[in-house]
Parts: structure tokens; C-alpha cells; sequence
């Protein structure tokens, strides 16, 4: 390596500004593939004993190189760390599998305060699980609850099962459809993020490009299948029963609709730019 290393990482968080992206995404890059946190890269000590463990920096320098120009034909970061953070998880994602948003932290706090006012063991539908991020939250969170992930895709159980062997092994994956899946079952809470972007909806290269349309597009006003999640939650709840739903900022209206014959108490709740973002809902 010809430049310091401060000198070599400001040249790559140069080329990601000049190409549009945040240059911390430099720092998330180097620090994968020295094998430390982000914010190691700030202790000398620590980043000095990083570096003393290659042999060959060059290594490090090619492997940087190519995972920039990959970020900078949009490839996702948490694709090419393979790692998401979801509340106080590290998430393994990749090709597949939708990655995690941080805006669905705030339907799992909704989610955990109505655990918390039950009483007793609480069982705990996840509709379209993915990568298992809202489910193991809740399981790691509050680990009194009998967990149950709902997922259909092939491609995203894959993501699933090494989430769950990893953080939380007592979730138990159900692959179905979610509008047959866990006939004659009851539980207490149902949590689900379905595909609920309208058809037409031109989405950011780095999603449109790379995260998988099924776990996207939910019809062609988007309303489609949230329907179909709806409904298998009314299916699944018990009397009384606590639905958080994920939807379109432009859904809320419908999704109160879709809700009133099956639902009381249905609120909307936005996200911390003021978006509305999911709706929660008791089974009546």
C-alpha cells in the first residue's frame, strides 16, 4: 500500500462522494475486510493490529477497490458486507433477500409494548418473514414468546434459516404461502411487512436492481397483497389479538379500509421523518 492508510481510505469515500453515495460507506467497507467495526477504524491500537495481520496488503487494497466499484453500480452495502444492523442484531443478508429498514425498529417497539401488557406466554405470527429480522428481535427482546416465521420464498428461507440457526434457533419456520399457511392456528400478535409497493413505483437502482421484486411489489396500487396479509391475520388472531402491519406512506387510508369489518382500535403511526409507516390494529 503506497498512500497511509488515512490517505487510502479518504481516496475511496472520494470516489463514492464523486459517484453520489456516502462516504461512510468507505469506512463500513474496510472495516468488513479487515475484520473489525466500523468505529475500531478510530483506535489506532486496534486498527494497527488489523493491518500487522496481513501480510500482504495488497490483498486489502484489490478487494476495496472492487467492493467500491460494486457500491458504485448500486449494489446494496449490506449485500456486500453481507451483514444488516436491525435494532441489536447483526442480520445476515445477501442476494435474495429484502434488507432490513431501520424504520421497522419502530413496529417492533409497538409490537414489544403489547407483549409486554399480555399476561402469560404470547404466541407470535411473522407474515413474510425474509430475513427474519422482525421475528428475532421480538425473540431476543422478549423471550418469553413462541415465535412462528411465515415465509415462502425459496431464495429468502435460505437467509431465514441462517438467522434464525444463529441468533434465535427456537423460532420456528413455517414455509407456505401466507394465505394457507398455520390452518386452525391461533396466536396473540401478528407482525407482518408485506410486498406493498405499487407496481408502477420506480424505486432507487440500488433496490430496484438488486433486492428481490417479490419481497417488493405488491400489486398495481400496491394494495394487493397487504389485502391478502390482512386477511390471514384476521384468520390467525385470536379475539382480541395485535396486528402491526408495514405499508406505503400513501396506504394508510386503505389499509384502515381493509381493516374495519375484522378490527377496532386501528391507529396509524409514522416513522421519524413524520411518514406514515405501518398501522396497528386489535382483532375484534
Amino acid at each position: 500500500m503506497s498512500l497511509t492508510f488515512k490517505e487510502f481510505l479518504r481516496s475511496g469515500k472520494d470516489q463514492l462522494a464523486a459517484a453520489g453515495f456516502p462516504e461512510v460507506d468507505a469506512e463500513h467497507l474496510i472495516a468488513y475486510l479487515l475484520g473489525i467495526s466500523r468505529m475500531d477504524l478510530h483506535n489506532p491500537v486496534t486498527l494497527e493490529n488489523a493491518l500487522a495481520a496481513f501480510t500482504d496488503l495488497s490483498v486489502i487494497e484489490e478487494n476495496f477497490w472492487a467492493l467500491l466499484d460494486r457500491r458504485c453500480a448500486h449494489e446494496p452495502l449490506q449485500y456486500l458486507t453481507g451483514t444488516a444492523y436491525f435494532r441489536y442484531l447483526e442480520i445476515e443478508v445477501g442476494p435474495g433477500v429484502l434488507v432490513p429498514r431501520p424504520e421497522s425498529e419502530l413496529l417492533v417497539e409497538a409490537v414489544l409494548k403489547n407483549i409486554e401488557s399480555r399476561t402469560g406466554a404470547v404466541s407470535v405470527v411473522d407474515l413474510g418473514s425474509g430475513s427474519g429480522a422482525l421475528a428475532l428481535a421480538i425473540a431476543t427482546e422478549a423471550p418469553e414468546t413462541h415465535l412462528v416465521a411465515v415465509e415462502k420464498d425459496p431464495a429468502a428461507i435460505e437467509w431465514l434459516r441462517k438467522n434464525v440457526s444463529r441468533i434465535a434457533e427456537r423460532v420456528r419456520i413455517v414455509e407456505s404461502d401466507v394465505a394457507s399457511a398455520l390452518i386452525g392456528v391461533k396466536c396473540d400478535v401478528v407482525i407482518a411487512n408485506p410486498p406493498y409497493v405499487p407496481n408502477s413505483q420506480v424505486l432507487p437502482r440500488d433496490v430496484a436492481e438488486h433486492e428481490p421484486a417479490i419481497a417488493l411489489y405488491g400489486g398495481p396500487d400496491g394494495m394487493e397483497l397487504p389485502r391478502v396479509f390482512i386477511a390471514a391475520a384476521a384468520r390467525l388472531l385470536k379475539g382480541g389479538g395485535f396486528l402491526a402491519i408495514e405499508h406505503h406512506e400513501s396506504q394508510g387510508s386503505e389499509i384502515a379500509s381493509a381493516l374495519e369489518s375484522e378490527f377496532s382500535e386501528v391507529k396509524l403511526h409514522n416513522d421519524l421523518v413524520g411518514r406514515a409507516r405501518f398501522t396497528t390494529a386489535t382483532r375484534r
